[in-house]
């Protein structure tokens, strides 16, 4: 349905929805994730995680009960996230804490509409060119009358996601050969949601900027390069980068006073 653009040859790249966002916020924080520089494990992002995982679970098993939703957490935590716990350091009552903020959510999503749902935790995996990997995993793939409905569930407010929607479009079309009929990121705590409704000229628009990316930061790699453009925002407080970073330091002040 597409060509994917010319990029730098190169070592094998893989390019994941994450690294793409973040690249859109600030470059240098997306090379700074090349080189290994990740932001420590939170709370907040823990608390996401777990929530995720059981949203699917739902999705696919259906209902959890009251009775049984602490095991259900402590059991996914258990089979892939007690690495996450171990670098958090939490107490056993500060985890309580978390399921039960986690059981807030899940009150809320079993008010969602789920009709036309198809699977869960769909991994989209492409290599459009030589050497280069695309990577992103849908929460939720629903059929509806407009086509396929791709879903990103959001713990918190919906913040700058059409760079994340365009992604996963771009991912469908290059895996499907076909337009998913919309992209859609839910907030499960507000029910607040963004809608875009995918075309060529958009998925294209998406190939170009996954590109210029690769193009950047291979070249930044043969260069040796040590940074590239860096934009503050409100993604910058928990940047791997931020001691050493005058902009994105002056960012979190401000957003400090304010």
């Amino acid at each position: 349905m597409i060509d994917f653009p010319e990029v730098a040859p190169g070592e094998p790249l893989t390019v994941s929805a994450t690294l793409f966002v973040t690249y859109s916020k600030c470059p240098d924080q997306a090379l700074g994730r090349m080189r290994g520089f990740y932001p420590p494990e939170s709370r907040a992002s823990f608390r996401g995680g777990l929530a995720h995982r059981v949203f699917a679970r739902h999705l696919v098993g259906g209902e959890i009960g009251a009775g049984d939703f602490d095991k259900v957490c402590k059991e996914e935590i258990g089979s892939s996230m007690n690495p996450k716990l171990g670098s958090l350091g939490l107490k056993p009552s500060q985890l309580d804490g978390v399921i039960r903020e986690v059981g807030d959510l899940y009150q809320r999503f079993k008010t969602i509409s789920t009709e036309g749902f198809r699977s869960s935790e769909v991994l989209l995996d492409v290599e459009p060119v030589e050497d280069l990997t695309l990577r992103g995993s849908v929460d939720a793939i629903f059929d509806d009358s407009r086509g396929v409905r791709l879903v990103d569930w959001k713990t918190g407010g919906l913040y700058e996601v059409e760079q994340q929607l365009g992604f996963y479009a771009l991912l469908w079309v290059l895996d499907r050969d076909e337009l998913p009929g919309r992209v859609e990121a839910v907030s499960v705590s507000s029910g607040e949601r963004v809608s875009a409704t995918p075309s060529v000229e958009t998925v294209m628009a998406t190939a170009t900027a996954t590109a210029a990316l690769v193009t950047e930061l291979r070249a930044a790699f043969d260069t040796g390069r040590e940074r590239l453009a860096r934009l503050a925002g409100p993604w910058c407080r928990y940047c791997a980068l931020l001691d050493g970073c005058d902009e994105g330091r002056a960012a979190v002040k401000v957003s400090d006073a304010g």
